[in-house]
């Protein structure tokens, strides 16, 4: 008798860039998309793997094929998986990252935390945020950086798993913690991941930026921490100023090298300083601390640019 064919995988070869792209851009694809470097510190040799619950028809191996340009006419690569976890099968090639105290890892490869640390369980799936991209590691390290200085009441917008909140939690165990992320599917991914890590009193919120009573309820926050993209950095640099106490730091990421003297100078306009910044390859981590006086936005919020910020990496 033979196994059950329970999902579908598609490999193709890529770019660096090409990987980045798909990292980084809004995908309306039916599929998890994983990139892979297969030759260390070669930016030609990558791989993207498209995991499918159904078998790909033309039009989606036309689509996929279209994310990587570079593999020209290269036959895709599909492969029939028997009756398994596809989610989890996807994950094989994450190996666990490590930023400071911290290692984050995937059920495929589970780790012991290092000593004084925190090692979190975040398995790739409905939401963006697994650590395994430069923003979100850089964020990591970022936060870790700052474990000699006090915050109270801090907010993850766009969190995507859950990671950088949970780091929060780790850090600053005193504090008050909230989540946001405009999809419900990345909250509820929030959730089941707080309840595999044993993370408790994380405040969960579905909210568009911070445009949310349950929000700007709980503000001032004197850690704002925004994983995004750029260009919904730069429409949101106003209500997110505004969510800031006097003084508080603001991490922001999803943005890449080029695009830092664009977010910086949005923030600045709303009073906000640069302080620090971290650049992984093409992308930059932003460190900026919030003026001396709270920040009152002079217009009404503009929604250009914020299509697509959903997507944390």
């Amino acid at each position: 008798m033979s196994a059950e064919i329970d999902s579908w995988k598609v490999s193709l070869p890529c770019t660096r860039a090409e990987a980045e792209a798909i990292d980084a851009g809004t995908i309306e694809i039916e599929a998890v998309l994983m990139t892979t470097e297969t030759v260390e510190d070669d930016v030609e040799h990558w791989r993207l793997d498209a995991y499918l619950e159904q078998e790909p028809d033309a039009a989606m191996l036309a689509a996929l094929k279209a994310l990587v340009p570079s593999a020209g006419d290269v036959e895709p690569e599909v492969e029939a998986l028997t009756a398994q976890d596809w989610v989890t099968l996807s994950q094989e090639g994450l190996e666990p990252i490590r930023e400071g105290r911290f290692v984050v890892h995937t059920s495929a490869h589970p780790v012991e935390a290092p000593e004084g640390g925190r090692a979190f369980l975040i398995d790739a799936g409905r939401a963006f945020g697994t650590g395994h991209h430069a923003t979100t590691s850089g964020c990591l390290a970022m936060l870790d950086g700052l474990s000699n200085k006090q915050f109270a009441n801090i907010i993850d917008v766009g969190t995507g798993t859950g990671l950088l909140a949970f780091a929060g939690a780790h850090l600053w165990p005193d504090a008050r913690i909230m989540a946001t992320d405009i999809d419900p599917a990345a909250v509820d991914v929030t959730r089941e991941n707080a309840a595999a890590n044993d993370i408790e009193g994380v405040d969960l919120v579905v909210a568009d930026g911070a445009l949310s009573d349950a929000i700007t309820a709980k503000a001032p926050y004197d850690l704002v921490i925004a994983n995004i993209l750029a260009g919904p950095l730069v429409s949101m640099a106003p209500e997110l100023a505004a969510i800031a106490a006097p003084g508080a730091t603001i991490v922001l990421a999803g943005l890449l090298e080029t695009q830092r003297a664009q977010v910086v100078e949005a923030f600045e306009v709303c009073g906000c300083t640069l302080e620090a910044f971290d650049r992984r390859g093409d992308w930059t981590i932003l460190r900026l601390a919030a003026g001396a006086t709270r920040y009152v936005p002079v217009t009404p919020p503009d929604p250009k640019g914020r299509d697509g910020w959903a997507l944390d990496i």
